[in-house]
């Protein structure tokens, strides 16, 4: 080669870059400055991509700013009394696969299953081979995470989303609620606090608990398989300020899975079930009698027949053995059809209305969820004001329920139930006569202690419970059903009212193999249901409920104002 040209040969191992140039000595100067601006700018160029793809791989980890939703991330978390999470935001990552940038297919599909050895790799390799983009798996686990990152394989893509995650599952899905796709609540809590969720951090505090609410629900799910009901629920309210410590309604579901809420069997029997409840409303006939200075618990009703008319059709006595001369009182101890008949009449029409109104029973009511129900309305007579005094033809909801024996335990004094913890600094304001809660009570705890009680079975040794029981026929077309709703509504501890408990059965069946303990330290045992009655379903399993949270309520909220 001539003197006057040079070979200059570089060689660029990763990018097998060949430069090889032939020049003159006159050019020799200038293409010196030429090349190193070229290096220069290709280590530039190199620089540039590279951050490029560490920026594009970020993305991919870290794609919370991506996520279709981005006020999904704002949504505040839901805790229970004591702090508990009952509905929480988290980051969740779903692990894609693109086909197309797969280099060794043998190798990554071996490694994949290391890392998920129960997956079905025949249908993943049918997945690659449609050369497709596919969610390979989502919501995958940390540890998981950091060991199919590592395989360093870019075919593997990685998307952080932000779910709504409900740690108690099934325990609170009835008041919980759920989200949508979109981030807007469709039921539940999530629905009524929509705005509210989205627009603060700080958490909303219920007045439920965890604890609590779990004991209640075993309960609930063991007696629905003792008796083989249909559903039940249950309400654990405070009488003083209306705060819900526990609601159930079986059956339930688990809001992380289930999408659907038109289902009528995931109804919410404690707040939107519309039942007739029977002689749990007996109480309420007397307590207005008492309230309007009609009757007194000693007023004396003679000649109570067993049978009497009321336009076309009859009202019977349930129960033969009662006898035709009763006091008020027992009246409503013997749960007697016709003696609350007559107590009714004494209060007349208006004067009872205005008081089941005023305990907002048979209105609908204002409640921190939207599934509520409304109770179906008629038109009063003669003959209703007869049938509605010992609870049949009028319906309501178990939280009416509750919120009504709940005034009438606190002294009269108007409440309304809700799920947010209170401040308890609310004005009270005084809806029944002051005498009315000192007199009714009592005569709820002989319902209990007394022999010709119909509540025995929740005589809880130590616990002072006091109710009232109900059982009805449930309404179908053109008439009822010989499926019943059992109800026992109760108060405890009567000496202090602090909690109103009531427990629902739907459709219960009896069970010649369950065996009865009686709870007031008798030792008394009975084998089989005899009658298909609240006495005998529904009060046994309230006893039960009361006897497992009883020690909770009494070292946990030592003060209930």
């Amino acid at each position: 080669m001539s003197d006057n040209y040079f070979r200059f040969i570089l060689e660029e191992r990763e990018d097998e870059f060949n430069f090889e140039k032939n020049k003159s000595k006159i050019d020799i100067r200038f293409n010196r400055v030429a090349f190193i601006f070229f290096v220069f700018f290709s280590i530039f160029l190199i620089y540039s991509i590279h951050l490029i793809h560490l920026g594009s791989r970020k993305s991919d980890i870290n794609s919370s700013k991506e996520f279709k939703n981005p006020e999904l991330i704002k949504r505040a978390n839901i805790i229970d009394r004591n702090g508990t999470f009952l509905a929480k935001t988290v980051s969740s990552i779903d692990i894609g696969i693109n086909p197309t940038e797969i280099i060794d297919q043998k190798k990554l599909i071996l490694n994949l299953k290391l890392i998920f050895p129960k997956k079905n790799f025949d249908l993943i390799k049918k997945k690659i081979d449609k050369k497709k983009f596919f969610w390979l798996e989502k919501k995958i686990s940390e540890e998981n995470y950091e060991l199919i990152m590592k395989l360093g394989d870019k075919s593997i893509k990685p998307k952080e989303n932000i779910i709504r995650l409900y740690p108690q599952k099934n325990l609170f899905s009835h008041i919980i609620g759920q989200i949508d796709e979109d981030n807007i609540g469709i039921s539940g809590l999530e629905k009524s606090k929509d705005k509210q969720l989205k627009k603060n951090d700080a958490p909303i505090r219920l007045s439920v608990d965890k604890d609590i609410q779990f004991l209640i629900r075993e309960e609930l799910i063991k007696y629905n398989k003792i008796f083989k009901t249909l559903g039940s629920a249950a309400v654990l309210m405070n009488v003083n300020n209306g705060e819900v410590i526990s609601i159930v309604s079986l059956p339930d579901f688990d809001p992380n899975e289930r999408i659907s809420i038109t289902d009528k069997n995931y109804i919410n029997r404690a707040t939107k079930g519309v039942y007739e409840l029977g002689s749990v409303f007996k109480t309420f006939t007397l307590a207005a009698a008492i309230n309007s200075k009609k009757v007194e618990p000693q007023t004396e009703f003679k000649d109570l027949k067993k049978s009497i008319k009321c336009g076309k059709n009859f009202i019977s006595e349930y129960d033969d053995k009662i006898p035709t001369n009763l006091t008020a009182e027992e009246i409503l101890i013997r749960s007697g059809n016709i003696g609350s008949v007559r107590i009714g009449q004494s209060v007349g029409i208006e004067n009872y209305k205005k008081f089941l109104n005023d305990l907002k029973l048979i209105k609908s009511i204002k409640f921190d969820i939207e599934e509520v129900g409304v109770p179906l309305h008629f038109d009063w007579g003669k003959c209703k004001l007869a049938t509605v005094s010992y609870g049949h033809g009028i319906t309501t909801t178990i939280i009416q329920l509750a919120n009504a024996y709940s005034i009438l335990a606190n002294g009269g004094y108007e409440i309304n139930p809700t799920l947010i913890i209170t401040d308890n600094n609310f004005k009270r304001n005084l809806i029944l006569r002051e005498d009315v809660t000192k007199k009714i009570i009592p005569i709820m705890r002989k319902i209990v202690t007394s022999k010709e009680g119909t509540a025995s079975l929740a005589n809880v040794k130590g616990y002072e419970v006091g109710g009232k029981t109900g059982t009805a026929q449930k309404s179908s077309i053109g008439g009822y059903s010989k499926n019943k709703i059992n109800t026992f509504a109760s108060i405890f501890p009567i000496s202090n009212p602090k909690y109103s408990l009531v427990v629902m059965l739907d459709e219960p069946k009896t069970n010649s193999e369950y065996i009865y303990n009686y709870r007031d330290g008798s030792g008394i045992k009975y084998k089989g249901t005899p009658f298909n009655t609240a006495g005998w379903t529904s009060v046994e399993v309230a006893g039960q409920i009361i006897e497992k949270i009883g020690p909770i309520l009494a070292t946990k909220y030592k003060e209930i104002n």
